[in-house]
């Protein structure tokens, strides 16, 4: 897979438009996780061995069964590290009760003082089971297992604009839609901003990633953030907000493809 920074040069001259190629071994994949661990010593010596793993990112430590099921319902991270004592079947129902909010749950790695519960763990599909004392071998060989099972992410491209010697760069998935505003384009992004281009609507039609469709002359959205598509009013509805879009008959195919995407990626409750 390849990556693309759009970058875009704004100065008072016709705007300029540079495509750069980046390779995913250009980039650093990381993964997040925390640990679960009643007993504060044995958590910070697992943090200490995890130390040397710089694609390894923890989001925290917790405690308590509660805490640690509201952690990963929370941050979602990548990697769970539970320490399984006399309360490891709290750990195991927890584990189960996680199915109910999740589709996709984060890789376990339980640590515990004996094999007393690695069957246990097999039947609630732990990835690994380490024993105490911490052995810098296994963990080594789980983390190299690790990276060969966790799928890679792919950062969202970013989008450059520079305006003398001042550079922008705009996350791509931050980015709800675009609209032409005679010859500049407007970004509307996720957290409110609205940030001016000076090049048409066009320019970015195809430099931009491919969920980002163009529904209207004047608009282009970005279908991660699509929450509704009415065809009697002939509009598409943002998630978590109230902007509704129109979209024209010119477009109507991108449209189409756009629900059989949206359909086939949800529960349907059609007959």
């Amino acid at each position: 897979m390849r990556k693309t920074i759009v970058i875009l040069w704004l100065i008072h001259r016709p705007l300029c438009l540079i495509i750069t190629t980046l390779y995913p071994n250009t980039l650093s994949v990381e993964y997040s996780y925390m640990i679960l661990d009643p007993n504060a010593d044995s958590s910070l010596q697992l943090l200490q061995h995890l130390e040397e793993h710089q694609d390894l990112v923890c989001l925290g430590q917790e405690h308590t069964i509660a805490d640690g099921l509201n952690h990963i319902l929370k941050f979602l991270p990548d990697i769970v590290f539970v320490h399984l004592s006399e309360n490891a079947f709290e750990v195991f129902n927890m584990v189960s009760e996680l199915h109910q909010y999740m589709t996709n749950l984060p890789v376990f790695i339980g640590v515990a003082k004996s094999k007393d519960y690695a069957y246990n763990a097999i039947k609630n599909s732990f990835f690994d089971y380490w024993l105490l004392p911490f052995n810098e071998f296994d963990i080594r060989k789980t983390i190299l297992r690790l990276r060969k099972s966790l799928p890679a992410k792919q950062e969202s491209p970013l989008l450059c604009l520079k305006s003398y010697k001042d550079f922008q760069y705009l996350d791509t998935d931050e980015i709800l839609y675009l609209k032409a505003d005679n010859n500049t384009t407007d970004f509307y992004m996720r957290d409110g901003s609205v940030i001016s281009a000076f090049k048409t609507l066009k320019t970015f039609e195809s430099k931009l990633p491919e969920n980002f469709i163009r529904v209207h002359q004047s608009y282009i959205l970005n279908t991660k953030h699509v929450s509704r598509i009415n065809y009697g009013k002939a509009l598409c509805t943002i998630r978590k907000t109230k902007t509704q879009l129109p979209f024209s008959r010119t477009y109507r195919a991108n449209i189409d493809s756009l629900k059989k995407l949206l359909t086939k990626n949800s529960i349907s409750t059609l007959g």
